[in-house]
């Protein structure tokens, strides 16, 4: 597989050093394959003192580790544990140790788990710990002319990087395979890989969609307490994101469940059976993946947290794609598939509704303009000049 040269991420570096200098413990989370290991050694090529590697899928390093507190003690500078899931046992020397006086050592964990699947390191480092998650290539790494690139392939940076579509394809055909069959179990989870792939696969289709638990029960032929447990252990590997819907205090009957969103877009268009933008923008889901992608694409360029981040909508048909609350402030995000958008019915009853500061309107054309006071048309394309993060 042959790849352009690799992009540089000075603004995920800046920020991991930033916290390092912080904090005694530095979790980097983030999917398989995206980057975490790569960037580690980046932060460490940039510091002056002595590093210290562990990847803890190798048996050699696994077994440096047998007496975490006579191996971790004696070190000093930077300390980086991979893949950190498979050994949770470490977290109580990481306390012992980041409690000694003037830090002799700083510790970089990465892992491919949701701080929710790494419960213990909450539990046993709360105060002495700061989470960064490490998403895949992002727009302002890529730069907005490579936009269509990203969507269509994704941001794995295997995915991205190859010359050719069909290497993207088939890697992330190889990524899907691999991560059911070897890494999903290595998580603790314990849903058989062909049950977790249709399931997955079922999630696609019904991508940038309701939450409806009842009707994926049906299809599986379980409860619906076995199906949002399938949910939750792709959502803790980084794999869907559950966007969680907003409640007004209104008289309007709102909608109380999810949406249901595939992170990456390119494995999404791989569960389409989508290899090229010719088929993509044919495809009768392209909507809902343009929404998906960016999604992604301005939560992390407005610099907002997941519990901050919402859908809303009504049973009587007003939504809102994206509600970001800052503070006391909310920024509503709709994303159509247009070099057109217009003004609707639902824009004006979420502006009112919600009392948003903006509505930014993210479509598929080259020009950012007002639609009114309080509404922008947004071109995704000139998303890194028109977006500013959220202060």
């Amino acid at each position: 597989m042959v790849f352009f040269s690799m992009i540089e991420r000075p603004r995920q570096q800046g920020s991991i050093e930033r916290l390092l200098k912080q904090n005694p413990v530095v979790a980097l989370l983030g999917a398989r394959q995206v980057g975490k290991t790569t960037l580690a050694r980046e932060i460490a090529k940039a510091r002056s003192g002595p590093t210290t590697f562990f990847d803890l899928e190798r048996s050699r390093d696994v077994a440096r580790l047998a007496d975490p507190d006579l191996a971790l003690a004696r070190l000093r500078g930077l300390v980086v544990l991979d893949e950190i899931q498979r050994r949770p046992d470490v977290f109580p020397t990481l306390r012992v140790l980041s409690d000694r006086p003037r830090k002799p050592a700083r510790f970089l964990v990465l892992g491919s788990a949701s701080p929710d699947l790494l419960r213990q390191s909450s539990e046993t480092l709360a105060g002495r710990i700061a989470y960064r998650e490490l998403p895949g290539f992002t727009l302002d790494e890529v730069r907005a002319r490579n936009l269509v690139r990203l969507w269509l392939r994704g941001s794995f940076p295997r995915s991205y990087l190859p010359r050719t579509g069909k290497e993207s394809t088939t890697w992330r055909e190889d990524f899907i395979r691999t991560f059911l069959e070897r890494d999903v179990p290595q998580f603790g989870i314990t849903i058989p890989a062909e049950t977790l792939e249709r399931f997955w696969s079922m999630l696609a289709h019904y991508h940038g969609q309701v939450w409806n638990a009842s009707e994926f029960a049906r299809s599986f032929g379980v409860s619906h307490h076995v199906t949002r447990r399938y949910l939750d252990a792709l959502e803790s590997v980084f794999m869907v994101r559950v966007l969680k819907p907003w409640f007004a205090n209104l008289r309007k009957r709102q909608v109380k469940s999810p949406k249901i969103y595939l992170r990456d877009s390119g494995i999404l268009h791989n569960f389409f059976g989508v290899s090229t933008l010719d088929e993509l923008e044919s495809h009768p889901k392209v909507g809902a993946s343009w929404e998906g992608f960016l999604i992604e694409a301005v939560i992390h360029q407005c610099g907002a947290r997941a519990r901050n981040c919402y859908f809303w909508a009504t049973h009587t048909g007003a939504e809102l794609d994206l509600l970001i609350v800052n503070g006391a402030k909310k920024f509503g995000f709709e994303f159509k598939r247009t070099v057109a958008p217009k003004i609707t019915p639902s824009m004006r009853m979420a502006i009112e509704d919600l009392d948003l500061s903006r509505l930014d309107v993210l479509h598929a054309g080259s020009e950012t303009f007002p639609l009114s006071p309080k509404i922008r048309a947004v071109s995704a394309h000139r998303l890194l000049e028109d977006l500013k993060p959220l202060r």
